[in-house]
């Protein structure tokens, strides 16, 4: 297998998931900024993660963009965020809906997983953002679950990734066609 992973961090948590899933493929790893989709025509399989911003995929452009330069490549993409597992079938939604067009799912395999949201890590246009999301969910007379939901996920703290939770990449990366 020629693989190569690569990730594009702000805080951290992606680069740790890049970082694992490397060793467990036994394969390069590279920051976004230092690979460029000539590169990546040199590799069979592709894996891209990227944090999750208002749902978008942190630099997935870099794939989506070129897809059909990569034509006949395996792509996997896998996001990191703060949204539990448990609730991720709405988010999810919405993180494929606003990261790919329809047809680019035929081509490309994408998974989630938890990240980390250091409150006092975060960069000052991140934390104004949080207090602007929480005051207006706050502020809304009957929230749905999700708005709920988005109220509690802005006081999240805490490193919350997990090495376990790369396995099904892993696999799919290593037994599927």
């Amino acid at each position: 297998m020629n693989a190569v992973v690569i990730y594009r961090t702000k805080y951290g948590s992606t680069k740790t998931y890049a970082e694992w899933i490397s060793e467990e493929l036994d394969c390069p790893v590279f920051d976004y900024k230092n690979i460029s989709v000539s590169d990546l025509l040199n590799y069979d399989t592709i894996i891209y993660g990227g944090g999750l911003y208002a749902e978008v995929i942190n630099g997935v452009h870099l794939l989506t963009k070129s897809l059909s330069r990569l034509a006949g490549k395996k792509i996997v993409v896998y996001s990191t965020g703060i949204t539990p597992l448990d609730c991720r079938d709405y988010y999810d939604k919405l993180v494929i809906e606003k990261n790919f067009k329809p047809d680019m799912l035929d081509q490309i395999k994408v998974f989630n997983f938890l990240g980390k949201m250091k409150l006092d890590e975060l960069s000052l246009v991140h934390r104004t953002a949080l207090k602007t999301l929480k005051k207006i969910m706050s502020g809304k007379t009957n929230p749905s679950e999700m708005e709920k939901l988005l109220i509690d996920l802005c006081d999240a703290d805490g490193d919350f990734s997990d090495r376990a939770a790369i396995k099904e990449l892993v696999d799919y990366v290593k037994n599927e066609g």
